[in-house]
């Protein structure tokens, strides 16, 4: 009796708890996706209809010359290949530098490693704006201000914590025996970590790369702070532009802001299962 009791009173449970589930589940999509909506909306607008009506008003007439203005007038086009040129660059040596590191780290038994780990993630920690005025310093003296160099040589730097960390995670789920049988099949250091380990650990180096790739494309300050030549703009410095001291271009200026948040999107549709992956590697070891 008290079996057959219980089963409703735990379906019962088993509902509300559903039931408050989804109403968190479409509160945080509602919280997340209207500010993306409003922005499309307001990007069809004329500046007249955006400052005169309500926020909330959809256009008359959709004003697809917003993102033509913002790509053409604004020279948005060429912001856009030296933020994908910087990105792709910093990326690369990124991944590779940290992905020495995690190996030499996670494979190998030496004195102070993990203390040497623990200052490798302390730079996570540390916020990237309170760092302006040393990186600005050591970019100078190294006379990389106002180049390509400089941008790429600071965000793979800024990345490194995180990625080591990602990394070094899905290399430390890679059985030893792995590499032990490599070793005795004849295999040198450099065979193993180009042919097995980082084969292995594709997943974490695709995380890490996905990470660092949104960071340089999202990131302003540091953008602004080493570059002055208008070539050399990327896409987030050269929104700003859309403001000057006695008018602003709010439609053209939130049509750029959407250019600029396409990339993002279509990089994490496209790579969600690795960076899931990447991100739960290590949490469960077996």
């Amino acid at each position: 009796m008290s079996e057959t009791r219980l089963r409703p009173a735990l379906k019962g449970k088993e509902l509300v708890l559903a039931i408050i589930r989804w109403i968190l589940i479409i509160f945080f999509a509602v919280y997340t996706l209207f500010p993306l909506i409003w922005l499309i909306i307001s990007s069809l607008k004329t500046n007249f209809e955006f400052l005169a009506q309500s926020p909330f008003s959809l256009p008359a007439k959709p004003q697809w010359v917003n993102y033509f203005n913002a790509l053409a007038v604004a020279g948005l086009g060429r912001m856009l290949l030296n933020s994908v040129f910087v990105g792709l660059l910093a990326t690369l040596l990124n991944v590779v530098i940290a992905s020495m590191s995690a190996y030499c780290i996670s494979r190998f038994r030496f004195r102070g490693r993990e203390r040497i780990f623990t200052l490798f993630t302390a730079g996570i920690l540390v916020p990237l704006n309170a760092l302006m005025v040393p990186y600005f310093v050591i970019i100078n003296k190294l006379g990389l201000y106002n180049t390509y160099g400089g941008m790429i040589l600071l965000y793979c730097a800024i990345g490194i914590p995180m990625s080591t960390f990602l990394i070094r995670g899905l290399m430390d789920s890679i059985p030893m025996e792995v590499e032990e049988a490599a070793y005795i099949d004849g295999c040198g250091f450099f065979g193993r970590f180009f042919h097995i380990l980082l084969p292995l650990s594709r997943t974490g180096i695709v995380t890490a790369a996905t990470f660092e790739f949104l960071t340089c494309w999202n990131e302003f300050v540091f953008a602004n702070l080493i570059v002055s030549s208008e070539k050399l703009r990327t896409i987030q410095v050269g929104i700003r532009y859309f403001t000057n001291q006695f008018s602003t271009d709010y439609v053209s200026m939130y049509a750029a802001i959407v250019i600029s948040i396409v990339p993002s999107i279509l990089g994490y549709i496209l790579f969600q299962e690795q960076i899931i992956a990447g991100m739960t590697s290590g949490a469960v070891k077996g």
